[in-house]
């Protein structure tokens, strides 16, 4: 018995690039999610996915001009991030338009210009690595700099913590109270841009905002409090990354999909069994009204 859950589920990380992938896999875990809980409470939820594509502009020039460097690409990726967000505040304050309008043209040209690139300068094997990843080949450097952007993500959402829940809820008291919300707001997109960078060498481009956005959406139908939501949003995402590499070797199957879709099981189970407002939720709240109005008719 004990062999065989050895094999299962601790032989597959006897291997190096193994235990790079997960530790990879757990550090993004650990940051990624509390930044989509921030996204969906501020009804952004589609901006991830933007933004996602928006540096893919600069990963692609980064590769261009230094192959496949990490440091280029990311700081590409980084650049490119930012440079769509303001672009897109800007063009929604000049013409009155909503930002994410603004948003979702950036993000269409940037993805456009970003396969362009990278077809340009490379092979179909570029171009599938840098859309769709490969979290079995993070490396050292690599792991450093996934390491050093979640920790910087994690202390900065605990020292903006407080005023990050107040802009949710009521920017105008914020902005009352002398804080520059425009402030925070950057420093919060900026923080969304730095961990899809560092997820764009795991999960690609693509896929990158999968471990931000599904386990905090399926957070919120077993929990309304905030630190529910991102308690459970951490470890759904660390379940998906551990299940998803071990799924992967087992079945041979490609290690990034296998986490996104493990992680989109979640979601699925979750908005059919959950707590709050899913499914079952649903059918047991009818199910009680319908009780009470017999019970009132009997009456």
């Amino acid at each position: 018995m004990f062999d065989q859950l050895h094999a299962l589920l601790l032989a597959p990380f006897d291997y190096g690039f193994m235990r790079r992938a997960l530790v990879a896999g757990l550090a993004l875990s650990l940051a990624a999610p509390a930044l989509g809980v921030f996204l969906t409470l501020r009804g952004m939820s589609l901006i991830g996915d933007a933004m996602a594509h928006a540096i893919l502009p600069g990963v692609a020039l980064g590769f261009l001009l230094a192959g496949f460097s990490l440091p280029a690409m990311s700081l590409g990726g980084v650049l490119s991030g930012l440079m769509v967000a303001a672009l897109s505040g800007s063009v929604s304050q000049m013409t009155g338009h909503k930002e994410d309008s603004a948003m979702a043209s950036f993000y269409l040209i940037s993805l456009a210009a970003g396969v362009m690139l990278v077809s340009l300068g490379g092979s179909s094997v570029d171009l599938t690595h840098v859309l769709f990843g490969s979290i079995l080949a993070v490396n050292t450097t690599a792991l450093l700099l996934i390491a050093a952007v979640c920790s910087v993500t994690v202390a900065l959402l605990a020292a903006l913590f407080r005023a990050l829940v107040v802009e949710c809820l009521d920017p105008l008291f914020l902005r009352g109270q002398g804080a520059h919300n425009g402030l925070i707001q950057g420093v919060f997109l900026g923080l969304v841009v730095l961990n899809l960078t560092a997820g764009f060498q795991t999960l690609g481009t693509l896929m990158a905002v999968g471990l931000m956005m599904l386990p905090a959406t399926a957070a919120r139908f077993w929990s309304k409090r905030l630190e529910g939501l991102i308690g459970l949003g951490t470890l759904f995402a660390m379940f998906a990354s551990t299940g998803g590499l071990l799924l992967s070797y087992h079945l041979d199957l490609p290690s990034g999909p296998s986490i996104i879709l493990l992680a989109g099981g979640i979601y699925l189970l979750s908005a059919l069994l959950g707590r709050h407002n899913s499914l079952r939720a649903r059918l047991h709240r009818k199910a009680v009204s319908r009780e009470s109005g017999e019970e009132e008719a009997r009456v």
